[in-house]
């Protein structure tokens, strides 16, 4: 008896221990995809600059094609939050640098939202032929919308920034960024999709042909393109060329009090101009036909302050030729991030106040609200900056040279509406010293490589703390200077009149784009109903 008693014991004692072992794989098994997701989101983060890994969003788009395909909308939500997390939340971190994780944290979950809808309707689509391209243009539509809302939208981290050393960049001089940021996307999901139709054909040894000719199509197209659009990239001159040079004087500290020395930023590029000008009259540099000054580098309002118009004054006249001062200008009660074209001759004849200001930056959103979370926020932006109301196209010793302050080169409009105003080069002068060494100037550097592919044009990039640049009509920095250090970039470049496609189009690709993404939502919507009568008979 005591022998049987045992017997019936033991395994009462260890059926708990045997039902571990299952629950807990089953449990691994539904975290696994989501851990999955954020691993993918930040395989997409890799990809972007300062690293030139641009090819890993390739394989973070087919994994997340592989999450996604097949389930329900609910849980492409889920998964396409944290896709989003996991990109968003170390490509902004420099957000944070400043201000504490707080607001860099909250900009993230925000921004996820809207990659999260996009999973959930590349969910809905995924079992639609040719489900890729539906899935590409959603994640397009997806970026439309965020470049455009909340607080006129927030568009870093856009795909097609990612791809400034890509195989893919020549179809921003086609199609633009939407274009380029699609091609990516519908390369990285076809590569899934034709993995798994292979795999599919070979375990079952039945052949589609036609989703096998569809997934390899949506790789093969996309590269294709990109090698047909490399002759619209060019960096000849088509209007001679100009001589310029990038200022970048640094500044006394870096962080949030970058300037609370006053006039010392203005002092900093005052002196690396006057520098300038000895070296040319040294005849160690050419002379420059135009100077260009970084965002701020007047820290004080020289309209305003006696003392700083003299000093401008008198670095213009050393150097003796065109000067674009970044400066912060009180004008009738109006706060304006300005660039003032300074003449030699005649002083300041011409302004171009910044048109997209940037929130929690420049102007504070429910400032109320916000106060009532976080007095020292408040305090930070004592004074909503003003939004400018026209393109800033300034004429430089006959130069044409379109302005996009900072912030703004992140926006299609913003760099295009110059371009179409005839600028034949463009200057993204910005100020960066808030942000420290952080990543946040490589990837607005990308952009700029960017946007000179898009519409052909030589881009100038002078930052009070680096990193300035000087990049060519074909994406390539010829010139650049180290971070938080004085020095001047002087170099002749092409300057270019012709409009690329992508210029001309403008953003008539993004609208194709998004009533695709549309139309694929419907369609799956009209299976699904379809699919509910049919269980229903």
């Amino acid at each position: 008896m005591t022998v049987t008693a045992t017997s019936v014991g033991e395994p009462d004692r260890l059926k708990p221990q045997a039902t571990t072992a299952p629950r807990f794989a089953a449990r691994l098994a539904r975290l696994l995809p989501a851990a999955c997701a954020a691993l993918s989101g930040v395989l997409l983060y890799v990809s972007f600059p300062p690293r030139t890994l641009w090819w890993l969003a390739l394989p973070a788009f087919a994994v997340l094609g592989a999450l996604l395909r097949g389930r329900g909308p609910r849980a492409g939500l889920g998964l396409g939050y944290l896709f989003g997390l996991g990109f968003l939340m170390p490509l902004l971190v420099w957000t944070g640098v400043e201000v504490g994780p707080g607001p860099w944290l909250a900009l993230a979950a925000v921004e996820a939202v809207f990659v999260a809808l996009v999973g959930a309707g590349v969910a809905a689509v995924s079992r639609l032929p040719a489900w890729p391209v539906w899935a590409a243009a959603l994640w397009t539509a997806g970026e439309a919308a965020r470049a455009r809302v909340p607080f006129h939208g927030f568009p870093w981290g856009k795909i097609a920034f990612g791809q400034a050393d890509g195989a893919f960049l020549p179809l921003a001089a086609l199609g633009g960024t939407p274009v380029l940021g699609f091609a990516v996307a519908l390369t990285g999901f076809g590569l899934y999709e034709a993995v798994r139709v292979a795999v599919r054909a070979r375990r079952t040894r039945d052949v589609r042909r036609g989703a096998a000719v569809a997934a390899v199509l949506t790789v093969a197209v996309p590269v294709v393109a990109a090698v047909a659009a490399r002759p619209l990239v060019a960096a000849g001159a088509e209007d001679g060329t100009a001589t310029v040079a990038v200022v970048q004087g640094n500044v006394p500290r870096a962080g949030l009090g970058f300037n609370e020395q006053r006039r010392a930023v203005l002092d900093h590029h005052v002196r690396e101009t006057e520098r300038l000008a000895a070296a040319v009259a040294a005849g160690e540099v050419r002379r420059p036909d135009f100077v260009l000054w970084p965002e701020n580098s007047s820290d004080i309002d020289p309209f305003a302050n006696p003392d700083a118009r003299q000093v401008i004054e008198r670095a213009v006249r050393a150097v003796g030729v065109p000067v674009s001062v970044g400066g912060v200008v009180d004008r009738e009660g109006r706060l304006l991030n300005e660039q003032i074209l300074w003449d030699p001759v005649k002083g300041p004849v011409d302004t171009y106040d910044k048109r997209q200001i940037q929130p929690f930056g420049e102007y504070l959103p429910m400032r109320s609200l916000v106060g009532a979370v976080n007095e020292d926020w408040t305090s930070m932006i004592r004074r909503d900056f003003s939004r400018g109301t026209e393109p800033g196209v300034f004429t430089m010793a006959g130069t044409r040279v379109g302005i996009a302050t900072c912030y703004e080169a992140a926006f299609d409009w913003a760099v295009r509406s110059e371009v179409a105003g005839g600028a034949q080069l463009l200057s993204v002068p910005s100020n960066n010293a808030t942000f420290g060494r952080s990543e946040m100037t490589y990837q607005q550097l990308a952009m700029s490589r960017v946007r000179a592919v898009e519409h052909s044009r030589t881009v100038a990039v002078p930052v009070t703390s680096g990193v300035s640049a000087i990049i060519l009509p074909d994406g390539t920095v010829t010139q650049r200077t180290g971070m938080f250090v004085a020095d001047t970039l002087v170099q002749e470049v092409p300057l270019r009149s012709g409009l690329t496609p992508a210029t001309r189009v403008g953003i008539l690709p993004e609208i194709a784009l998004v009533l695709v993404a549309a139309g694929g939502l419907g369609r799956a919507a009209a299976v699904g109903v379809r699919g509910r009568r049919a269980r229903d008979v």
